[in-house]
């Protein structure tokens, strides 16, 4: 396999990666704590909320809770369980895009059709696909490792399923999840050792597909228009950017401090979720974006070395899995950072870890279970035991 190279390290002594797992303690604190910042004045000034002022920050830690919770219960299933069922996995996640399409059973916010109601929670499908992609993606490259040559047999397949999954996003619309998924497949297919041509094709053909979805929705080409000039219309197509970008400056190398942010108090919209950046910029200034950056660094760095240890045990799936895990994690919060410092047009994409949000906090804590169990299982394979 192509990046899954085999190179021979110490047995490991500990049965976890404690570094890892700081770094996903430490994510998940500064998430709530700026959670919290950022939302007070939304809370307080809003009927939903009952004008509580901690009524983000309590729904996050229950978040956080339930998010842990399934973390602990997935890191129970071996790995080769969840490969047995990736297939089962990704039609269920599927057919939540299909469902939440629907007119009455899905949840229209914004214009945008992404969510489920369970009555105490809203599920957002999108999120569960990217580990569901993760997983199948592996499974597929792993079953045809034999033909992965072949354009018809081995990639036009797992290609076309992609697309269709795209397909339904764009129909919510969620161009952001889109665009992530995409990456994790095209990756994965990439560490797999598919053949080298195709991805060629790709980088040709990908451009000119993007540009085509944007041309045909007026929507995204106002958010193009936006993002190339937000100071041409402040008050309308770059309204938000525009924003996000005056939080950025008055940031400047340490903050204005924990709390203080001027941009969160109804001028920044979506402040603690999708520009929730630019408020950790805003407070804490270009060391506490450095310091986020870094985490996330961290992490994907420590996924890919998780995956390479896994390949050294002749574990394909495991490894392409951690390093799927990697991409999607690494992807999604750079497009999130570009998004918030006026680099990438608005996607509508939360940073991992940290924004607020139930479906994407409890998604990224279940897939670190699943990072953290391939790697639990090459410490015990490095000593000798089973898994």
């Amino acid at each position: 396999m192509a990046s899954l190279v085999r190179t021979r390290t110490p047995p490991p002594q500990a049965q976890f990666d404690d570094l890892l797992i700081w770094v996903f303690i430490a994510l998940l604190s500064i998430g709530l704590v700026m959670v919290y910042s950022s939302s007070i004045a939304t809370a307080e000034g809003s009927k939903f909320t009952h004008h509580q002022a901690t009524y983000y920050l309590v729904r996050h830690c229950m978040f956080i809770a339930v998010g842990l919770l399934a973390g602990v219960c997935a890191f129970q299933v071996p790995v080769q369980t969840w490969q047995a069922y990736a297939p089962y996995l990704f039609m269920a996640g599927a057919l939540l895009l299909i469902l939440v399409l629907i007119p009455h059973v899905g949840r229209e916010v914004n214009g945008s059709r992404r969510w489920l109601s369970l009555m105490v929670i809203n599920l957002q499908p999108s999120e569960l696909m990217k580990l569901f992609a993760v997983m199948y993606a592996a499974d597929y490259t792993v079953r045809k490792g034999a033909i992965k040559h072949l354009f018809f047999k081995a990639f036009l397949p797992i290609f076309a399923v992609m697309v269709g999954a795209g397909f339904l996003l764009l129909l919510e619309p969620d161009m952001g999840a889109f665009v992530v998924i995409l990456s994790i497949a095209i990756c994965t297919l990439w560490l797999g050792g598919f053949n080298v041509k195709i991805f060629g094709a790709l980088l040709l053909a990908l451009p000119l597909a993007f540009a085509a979805l944007i041309l045909s929705s007026p929507y995204r080409m106002q958010r193009v228009i936006g993002f190339m000039d937000p100071w041409a219309d402040p008050y309308g197509k770059g309204y938000q950017l525009s924003h996000a970008l005056i939080a950025f400056g008055r940031g400047e190398w340490l903050g204005v401090g924990l709390g203080g942010s001027v941009e969160k108090l109804f001028y920044l919209p979506e402040a603690h979720t999708d520009f929730l950046m630019a408020v950790i910029a805003e407070e804490l200034g270009l060391a506490g974006v450095v310091s986020v950056i870094l985490l996330f660094a961290l992490l994907v760095m420590r996924a890919f070395q998780i995956g390479r240890n896994a390949a050294f045990f002749e574990r394909n799936f495991s490894a392409l899995v951690a390093q799927g895990i990697g991409v999607w994690i690494g992807v999604q919060a750079a497009i999130n950072i570009g998004v918030n410092m006026g680099v990438l047009p608005t996607k509508g994409l939360t940073l991992p870890f940290l924004s607020f949000g139930g479906s994407g906090v409890v998604m990224n804590c279940i897939a670190a279970a699943v990072l953290l169990r391939v790697d639990y299982e090459n410490r015990r394979l490095a000593r000798g035991l089973p898994v």
